[in-house]
């Protein structure tokens, strides 16, 4: 198993954790403001990463897309916030969302012309089963 396998279960970790605080923050504090608190957590972690060899060695094309990158970020966590802010349940609300790779498959596939197994395809129908399946809510209240 590589080396990306387990640092992508950390991540899975972390973020496990977010979801859990994205909904206990708006709970009490607006989606904008939460989104202000999380970019000051995200600007404590910068010195970190600062430090390291080449970091700043890049050419401008990169910064630009890096920037894009952290728009296109604040932007998502801005309307899960406000999603969840206006009564989504978080266990809902956060593995759907978590559905973005979708997006990014067809963006992969249509802008850097990228291919997908069979077996692939099946894992794309089943991401969209699973999100139609935690989508939909009757008004009868469930066990």
């Amino acid at each position: 198993m590589g080396d990306w396998v387990q640092l992508s279960a950390v991540t899975m970790f972390f973020w496990g954790i977010v979801g859990l605080l994205q909904k206990l923050g708006t709970n009490r504090i607006s989606a904008r403001s939460l989104l202000v608190w999380l970019t000051v957590g995200f600007i404590l972690f910068v010195p970190w990463l600062a430090w390291r060899p080449g970091m700043l060695a890049m050419s401008p094309r990169d910064a630009i897309v890096g920037v894009a990158a952290g728009l296109a970020n604040g932007l998502g966590s801005w309307f899960l916030f406000r999603s969840l802010e206006r009564g989504a349940k978080a266990s809902v609300a956060i593995p759907l969302t978590a559905l973005y790779p979708l997006v990014t498959i067809l963006l992969a596939t249509t802008l850097l012309a990228e291919k997908l197994t069979f077996r692939q395809w099946i894992g794309i129908a089943l991401a969209l089963a699973a999100g139609a399946g935690l989508s939909y809510e009757t008004s009868d209240v469930e066990s």
